[in-house]
């Protein structure tokens, strides 16, 4: 659910569902606001889930699970995967180091799941973990002009300037903590995190106090990290291998200690997964699960695709073989066959690239 639901009706906005969490679609003029995003600044309601872990041990502990180092000094992030056995993500996650806590921030369908999973592997360890997805409102503030308009409101330290660290200060009246993202739409990002019960006041505060920022929501940011080339949890990562995605910004190759590392590693050595993510320009927008042709042979799936605004035209992102030299495709609409040709990602190069960009 929404933490600031009263002021995304004020702005008319449209809801949907993510993960089952209910959040801003959009608010009526979602082209306009996209152009807005990619020229200025906005700002969207993020509808994470949220596993707070505790203890003397946690770090160690939720280091052993994930495929990437989690940070051992306060004010530091990390993005990882969970894996199952076979080395197919089960969830993302970003683990932030809050002092006496790590913060986990993870799809909101995932959190329950993952804080159930790993309560019952504490065996011995000092670790305590519980689901805390209420206790926040998050705010991503995406554009070219985001550094400006972080700093325009932003009482205390200086906005943060690496990727996933982060920053506590004020927001007029309230505390907030400041996270510097990755980038995933292609242009400046930060997070704003704050306490539920400040949400409402700290997200009217990003739209309206210094630099005015447009709000959006995840229609836009959808096409946003379409346009980024930035594969997302719930059409390109869940059940693949972390390879097939390109995903190396999630991967320390050199850490041990988490399931589905040897599948990785095995995959990592050999240098070619058995898929790849890549960019197509479809002549139409073809539903997601659309089978992708190279010539007569089925190489591959349409994983998402939409009209982007900042390319004024179909846009898709496809799982083919790895390796395929075509660089004319076809899939279908509507049992109608059309032309889908190969392009270069990210389509938009915006002011930031995206960290999850797939490199093989």
């Amino acid at each position: 659910m929404t933490v600031v639901e009263d002021i995304h009706a004020a702005h008319d906005a449209t809801f949907t569902e993510r993960g089952g969490r209910r959040v801003a679609a959009h608010y009526g003029r979602p082209e306009r606001v996209h152009r807005a995003v990619r020229n200025v600044v906005g700002v969207m309601e993020m509808g994470y889930g949220v596993v707070e872990v505790t203890g003397d041990d946690r770090v160690e502990f939720v280091d052993n699970a994930v495929t990437n180092r989690v940070p051992a000094a306060d004010g530091q992030g990390v993005y990882a995967l969970l894996l199952d056995p076979q080395g197919a993500i089960e969830t993302d996650i970003y683990v932030y180091n809050a002092g006496e806590k790590l913060l986990c921030f993870t799809p909101p369908q995932q959190a329950e799941s993952l804080a159930d999973e790993w309560a019952e592997k504490t065996f011995i360890q000092d670790v305590e973990v519980r689901v805390a997805t209420d206790d926040f409102g998050v705010f991503g503030v995406h554009g070219p002009k985001a550094t400006e308009k972080i700093a325009s409101v932003l009482t205390g330290p200086g906005s943060p300037d690496e990727p996933l660290s982060f920053v506590r200060g004020t927001l007029g009246d309230w505390g907030v903590t400041v996270v510097r993202t990755d980038d995933l739409t292609g242009e400046e990002g930060y997070e704003v995190i704050c306490a539920a019960e400040d949400a409402e006041d700290v997200f009217d505060a990003l739209i309206n106090h210094g630099l005015n920022a447009a709000p959006f929501g995840y229609e836009t940011y959808e096409n946003l990290t379409l346009e980024a080339g930035t594969p997302l949890f719930d059409t390109e990562l869940e059940g693949n291998v972390p390879n097939v995605l390109g995903l190396r910004n999630a991967l320390d190759f050199e850490k041990g200690c988490y399931v589905g590392q040897e599948v990785v590693s095995k995959i990592e050595n050999q240098g070619r997964p058995s898929r790849q993510l890549v960019g197509l320009r479809p002549e139409a927008v073809p539903e997601a699960g659309a089978a992708v042709f190279d010539g007569d042979s089925h190489v591959g799936e349409i994983t998402r695709a939409s009209d982007c605004p900042t390319i004024d035209g179909p846009a898709a992102l496809a799982l083919v073989e790895f390796g395929l030299d075509s660089e004319e495709l076809t899939t279908r609409v509507d049992g109608e066959e059309i032309d889908a040709e190969v392009a270069e990602l990210p389509f938009v190069e915006g002011s930031a690239q995206s960290r999850r960009l797939p490199q093989y």
